[in-house]
């Protein structure tokens, strides 16, 4: 199979740093991770609906009955699996992880077994690009886009336009009926740069 050019061009764009998600917690935190639902829409929306597959091997590496740290009997499993993924004649394969800790045996073989399938899943797709990962293991984070800037309300826009539209003399006047709200805010130094600017520049 070959790619097509539209394909390719999205498999090489630089991560969309929206998409990835900070762990909560000390408790299983291992950085910085894309969900699974994410890595799935992206398969489909680069490769299509029908334009790829993956199938998975699970294997239960350990299940017991135990105690939580409280004492109580929780049962205890944890799998590993290995997510074949599909992509016309190319294939790409890896393993993934998981625990489950619950007081019934098929709540913590469920939250095992789906832990770990998504591992695996994730990280077969990772092979493919920057899209689905692979750009979160390189520490410059090369491939991961800057930030996009965050839109600015209306009504700030419309006083900024209003700063340059006026005469120098008036930005007393304007700061003090409408801009003296953004004191403290988010944008107060961006407001306050753009009347320091247009006295300047009277």
């Amino acid at each position: 199979m070959t790619f097509t050019d539209i394909q390719n061009e999205q498999l090489r764009k630089p991560l969309a740093p929206a998409h990835i998600v900070k762990p909560t917690g000390s408790f299983g935190a291992k950085g910085d991770y894309l969900e699974g639902w994410h890595v799935i829409n992206e398969a489909n929306r680069i490769f299509g609906f029908d334009g790829w597959s993956y199938t998975i091997n699970l294997i239960q590496d350990a299940l017991k009955d135990g105690k939580d740290s409280k004492g109580n009997p929780q049962w205890q499993a944890a799998y590993s699996c290995i997510a074949t993924v599909t992509v016309g004649n190319v294939t790409r394969q890896d393993v993934g992880f998981g625990s489950g800790f619950a007081k019934q045996i098929g709540d913590a073989i469920e939250g095992a077994t789906k832990e770990a399938a998504t591992d695996a899943l994730k990280r077969a797709l990772r092979t493919f690009g920057n899209q689905f990962g692979l750009a979160l293991y390189d520490k410059a984070r090369a491939n991961v886009a800057a930030p996009e800037a965050p839109e600015l309300p209306s009504e700030v826009l419309d006083l900024l336009a209003e700063v340059q539209s006026v005469h120098a003399d008036e930005l007393p006047a304007i700061w003090k009926a409408r801009g003296a709200k953004y004191e403290g805010t988010d944008h107060q130094a961006m407001i306050r740069d753009a009347f320091n600017k247009r006295k300047a520049a009277a």
